[in-house]
């Protein structure tokens, strides 16, 4: 096996000690020793003056749980640093599942987390039906890191009711202890704990809400009883109306199980300082442990009308994401649709025309990088038309792009240097043909470290390391 002795690093241990220059000596891919250390037979020595040596990044928010199938290297998670990634978040994945169920379940990614639909039905390799043969055939197959997994809620839920009745009703009690049963195997069978979303924005199969999002609380606490009955775990919960941050709170105070839940963005929940009135208020809460994930950075979509995700919770555009993609452009030009779909826009999505601007174009190349907002304007047309337009003119190609939260600097960077948060929702693995914010360690790292000084580069390493171990 490699022997390795890595000479004269400055060696940034994930603890938030300060740094200090050692050598590290790594045996059968274990390191053995740190420190100022002589000759050692046989070692392959790598000299890393002037260079920092600390533990591979941890991503507690991905969604991988296709995508392992077809890239063990987890690309570009592992081009920044990341060694370790969380799978199975906001209630989705693809265990349990049975066979005459993956379509829905794959429909489900396609729609929520942008998944390729060819990709899925191609990549994924489906011989496993339970989460313990899932978690089996993650540790068969090869990987460039390590992978933990929550069950995902969704997935369970799906399992336990058929996919229809999952998106359309509340369980039974029979279900609800069917569920249970399922939360039990998968803890025995190594998850990390149980995930869930009740986020309004969360449309899966046929244009139907999530499946968790149609239970109740007494259902979620019921899976979170029955994670805790294994004596470990931790829930991660995708907030929503029933699901405030309050509500988190408190629901881990009474069942003594800490929730990460997300996420903590600016302008998500009111004007300048509402995200940090939200941390102050779940943290009041005796008891609770809570660790709400934050962004290190602006979220910004690239989107085409082909997959209008950004809208997801707009009453019109559920239709048109219950369609198949290439009927999309028929329901655009229809002028009815555009009149229901018009008003709904900005009671969902305030101010978005300003924070709308063309990305890519071929068609209309003087437009990129403008807003829909100024050149509707000039046109004397409503943007929500001229978004419209633009995109059928290109069969749907075109592209745009979305500032959507996390635009106050200010607010991002007292959530970022606050210890009761954790760096997360970076959703690798997702939305890949809108967004890609895996490489969010080397953003901390270039941003708020050099650039902003925003926090030290040992207590950086601390939060991507130490602290979501």
């Amino acid at each position: 096996m490699r022997h390795l002795l890595l000479r004269n690093a400055v060696v940034v241990d994930g603890t938030g000690a300060p740094g200090r220059s050692a050598d590290v000596e790594v045996r059968d891919g274990r390191i053995t020793a740190i420190g100022r250390l002589g000759p050692v037979d046989a070692a392959e020595e790598v000299d890393l003056a002037g260079l920092v040596l600390c533990p591979g990044f941890i991503d507690i928010h991905t969604h991988f749980d296709a995508q392992l199938f077809w890239d063990s290297r987890f690309t570009p998670s592992t081009w920044h640093g990341v060694t370790t990634v969380v799978i199975g978040n906001c209630g989705f994945g693809i265990a349990p599942t049975r066979p005459a169920d993956r379509d829905a379940v794959m429909e489900t990614l396609e729609l929520v987390e942008g998944m390729n639909p060819l990709t899925l039905r191609t990549g994924i390799e489906w011989g496993f039906e339970t989460f313990p043969e899932y978690l089996d055939e993650i540790r068969r197959r090869p990987k460039a890191l390590n992978v933990a997994a929550f069950v995902p809620h969704s997935t369970i839920r799906t399992y336990a009711m058929g996919p229809e009745a999952s998106a359309t009703r509340a369980a039974t009690e029979d279900e609800v202890a069917h569920m249970q049963r399922l939360v039990r195997e998968a803890m025995d069978a190594g998850a990390i704990g149980v995930s869930t979303s009740q986020a309004p924005s969360h449309v899966g199969w046929r244009g139907l809400p999530v499946p968790s999002r149609l239970a109740d609380p007494g259902e979620i606490r019921a899976l979170l009883d029955a994670m805790a009955a294994s004596g470990r775990g931790i829930a991660e919960i995708t907030y929503g109306p029933a699901f405030e941050i309050d509500e988190v709170a408190r629901l881990s105070s009474e069942l003594g199980v800490p929730i990460t839940w997300g996420s903590l963005l600016t302008g998500l929940f009111g004007g300048p300082g509402a995200a940090l009135e939200l941390l102050e208020r779940a943290c009041a809460v005796p008891g609770a442990q809570i660790w709400p994930q934050v962004h290190c950075r602006e979220i910004v979509f690239q989107m085409t009308l082909e997959s209008p995700y950004y809208f997801g919770q707009v009453p019109a555009f559920e239709e048109a994401l219950a369609l198949p993609r290439d009927q999309r452009a028929r329901i655009y030009a229809d002028s009815a649709w555009r009149d229901r779909a018009r008003p709904d826009i900005l009671g969902v999505r305030p101010g978005a025309y300003d924070r709308i601007s063309v990305e890519e174009t071929v068609a209309h190349a003087e437009l990129r990088g403008r807003s829909l907002a100024a050149v509707a304007a000039e046109r004397e047309v409503h943007p929500f038309d001229l978004l419209l337009d633009l995109a059928i003119d290109e069969d749907l190609g075109t592209r745009f792009r979305i500032v959507s939260r996390n635009e106050d600097p200010v607010e991002l960077r007292a959530l970022l240097t606050d210890d009761r948060t954790v760096l997360g929702a970076h959703d690798a693995g997702a939305h890949i043909d809108m967004i890609c914010d895996s490489c969010f360690p080397s953003h901390l790292l270039g941003h708020w470290v050099r650039a902003e000084q925003a926090m030290t580069l040992e207590h950086a390493v601390w939060r991507m390391t130490g602290q979501p171990a």
